[in-house]
This record gives C-alpha cells, structure tokens and sequence, in this order.
C-alpha cells in the first residue's frame, strides 16, 4: 500500500472519517494570516484574495497543494484544525511541515498530524512558513515567532491554555522548530501591535527526524543552502546549529528518529537530545531501527508507527492534555 493509505488507515483507527479524505471541495478551514498587511520583508504584495486577514481561493483537497502554490509564495499564515468540543483540553501545538526550506510537506507532516493532535484534545495549528531560496534566514524563524505569538493571542477565542502552547516539526521544519525553542523572547509590553506582546516560547517540542546541524556528517547540505544561500559564512552557519544553542530555558522536547535515515541522520537527534540533557531540560528521545526519512505519522507496516502513541504518553504524564 502506498504512504497515503497507510496514513489514512491510521487516520481511520484514530476515529477521522473516511469521509474527510474524499472529493475535491477543500477539506481543511480557511488559511489566516501571520500579519496584518503584508509580512516584514516581503518581496511582493499579498494576492487579491485575502480578504478580512484571511485567504479565500479554492485549491482543492490538498493541503499541500495550497501551501506550495507559487500565487501564494510571499504568504506567510496558518491552518487552524480546532480540536472537538466534547474531546478540547485546551492545548495547541504549532505544526512546522518539513521540504528542506524549499517546499512544505502538508499531507502528511501537516494536516494528517493536526487531525491526530485532534483525536487527543488538542487544537493543530499547520504553519506556511516562507520559504528559500525566495525568502532565507531570519524570515522563517520570524513567521515561525509570530505563530505561537498569534495563537497565544487568540488563546480566549480559540479554547487554548496560553501556558499549553506547543510547537512540532519535522525535517527541515523541525530545524525551524528548533530554532524557535533555542530562540525565543517574552514578547514586547509596549508593542503596539497587541500580538507582538505575546511570548514566542512554546511550553513543549515535538520533533521529528529534524534538521540540527548545518555542516559536519549529519547535516543536510539542502536545507542550508536554501536557509542561507550558497555563500554563508560559517560563524552564521555554525550559529544556526540549534544544539549548540541550548540552554536551561529550553522548554522540555520528545525527539523521533530511524537509524536507517539517509536524507537526515540520526544523530541530529541524538545531539540535540545530548545537549537537552547537558542543560538538565526534561527529554525523550526514540530512534527506531527500521524506516527512512519523511515518514510523517509512519506507515503501519513500520515500528516508527508507534511514534504518536509514545508522544502521546509523554504529553499526558507532563500535563499538557490535561482537561
């Protein structure tokens, strides 16, 4: 069976619908903005159609299909899936798609995981996040900021614990994950915009075969170049190798992997979590022996399945699915 299938076998044992997967009216709520206006250091205007902050085209029935639209290149927004009234506990997680910083893998490292977060209580939040080599650093890690910025903000109208507040990535979007936990503030009193007064550290991290490193044997050589260019220097890429910049303020964090990932080894994981432990920060970390890399919620044929239940139980015994 194919990847897709897979996932929405899953899906389906978790209690989502087929239903939700078929036609091609979209199945997912409408994008909202990052900003009002047009985003910091944009390189062209917002298209027509949004309207009121939010973005009203029809792309179909696929996520992905919307994110990586090149009418919708200079967008920066997010896809809210709030969780069930009878099932909501109050806490949301902001989902960082992989694609090497070059395109978002919203199927299946996006929208498939909200409705998962879903089944849990929890309201999933996808990010589109800029992208290279159009956009490179810091605008990713700004758009990244602003989403767990705007959820805290609209916490009262979205039924969220502003203090249950997480952020998820995989691949080259868990390297954005990471940053965004390694690099945080506690907002700006004083800002006029009443979102910027919002914190931008998430409480909890979930990140999955993530990018840590930049250069040595484990980095991915894609994700830098379209991050910073072909021209880096190796102070600003050295900077950006997010286990170097850990500290005791880094919220607690479950990391996934597989021994057998090529595209991005193992041990991006296994230094961020040894650098977690270094600083004391409370972790867990699954490498799985079997399955490559770009698995998403993992096909049911593999262990790397069993990755949701496990981020489950960590996230209950730390509270966080509290009602």
């Amino acid at each position: 069976m194919t990847k897709r299938v897979l996932s929405s076998l899953f899906l389906a044992l978790c209690g989502i619908s087929a239903a939700a997967w078929a036609g091609d009216a979209p199945r997912f709520p409408p994008m909202r903005m990052l900003y009002s206006g047009d985003p910091p250091g944009t390189k062209g205007p917002l298209p027509k159609e949004v309207k009121d902050g939010k973005l009203a085209m029809n792309f179909g029935a696929s996520l992905r299909k919307m994110f990586n639209d090149p009418k919708i290149a200079d967008v920066a927004g997010i896809v809210v899936y709030p969780a069930p009234k009878d099932k909501a506990n109050g806490a949301a997680v902001v989902i960082c798609p992989g694609g090497g910083y070059a395109h978002l893998a919203a199927d299946h490292e996006g929208e498939e995981v909200a409705r998962w977060l879903n089944t849990l209580g929890v309201t999933g939040i996808v990010l589109k996040y800029r992208l290279g080599p159009r956009y490179q650093y810091p605008t990713h890690l700004n758009d990244a900021q602003r989403a767990v910025r705007l959820v805290r903000a609209n916490a009262k109208e979205w039924n969220i614990d502003p203090k249950r507040v997480g952020i998820l990535g995989f691949s080259a979007g868990g390297h954005l994950a990471s940053n965004v936990i390694t690099q945080f503030d506690e907002g700006m009193p004083d800002a006029k915009d009443p979102v910027e007064r919002q914190s931008c550290r998430p409480d909890f991290a979930v990140l999955v075969y993530p990018v840590i490193r930049l250069e040595g044997p484990f980095s991915h050589g894609g994700s830098r170049i379209n991050l910073l260019g072909k021209s880096a220097k190796a102070e600003l890429i050295d900077s950006l190798n997010t286990d170097k910049r850990v500290t005791a303020k880094t919220p607690p964090t479950f990391l996934v992997h597989t021994s057998e990932d090529k595209g991005v080894p193992a041990g991006n994981s296994t230094l961020f979590f040894m650098a977690l432990a270094e600083h004391k920060v409370p972790a867990e970390l699954h490498v799985y022996e079997k399955g490559g890399h770009g698995l998403g919620l993992g096909p049911a044929t593999l262990p790397f399945s069993s990755w949701p239940r496990r981020c489950e139980a960590w996230m209950a015994q730390r509270g966080i699915l509290k009602n």
